[in-house]
């Protein structure tokens, strides 16, 4: 994994460089890191306070932790605490969910708010080529409704969806 290291209103010296590539190595026992992966480290220095924010796009999930603290390094340790958590925590909700051991697995949890009919986002995506359990698989790690994707086999757009009842369901184009 590279690690790209920004300051901002810091001089970020090869103490804080070596601790913070030293801590991100520990992340590679719980999943499977792609060494074209580039973790995002951006720390900046505040009256009395320091702020780190860590972002780890993979091919699963992106992994990320922001934190406060007076002490640059106490934050450091605590950016990394709050990452391993998080994939702890996701990797134990889809052993239940898919009961399969599942090494790689997370993504922040989304905050579910209530703006009525407004629209309030719009996202584009480009849905990428995998089978059915495969796309239920990467639904339940974001931990939404439904998953966008083109099916492996009739390489078409297809939804699949959790209903309520329990089950999935599916939904192709034609």
């Amino acid at each position: 994994m590279k690690v790209k290291i920004v300051g901002k209103n810091v001089i970020v010296t090869p103490d804080i460089s070596e601790k913070i590539n030293k801590k991100l190595n520990v992340l590679n026992k719980y999943f499977i890191i792609d060494e074209n992966d580039e973790a995002k480290v951006l720390i900046r220095e505040y009256p009395a306070k320091q702020k780190i924010e860590v972002t780890i796009p993979t091919k699963y999930a992106i992994l990320r932790a922001e934190v406060v603290s007076d002490d640059m390094y106490s934050a450091i340790d605590i950016a990394i605490d709050k990452l391993e958590d998080q994939i702890r925590r996701q990797k134990t909700r889809l052993q239940r969910k898919n009961k399969t051991s599942l090494a790689e697995a997370f993504l922040a949890e989304a905050e579910d708010e209530d703006y009525g009919d407004e629209v309030v986002k719009t996202k584009s995506i480009v849905p990428q080529e995998m089978s059915l359990d495969e796309a239920i698989m990467k639904m339940e790690l974001l931990d939404h409704d439904f998953f966008i994707y083109t099916d492996d086999e009739t390489g078409k757009i297809a939804v699949v969806y959790r209903r309520n009842d329990g089950g999935y369901g599916l939904i192709e184009t034609e």
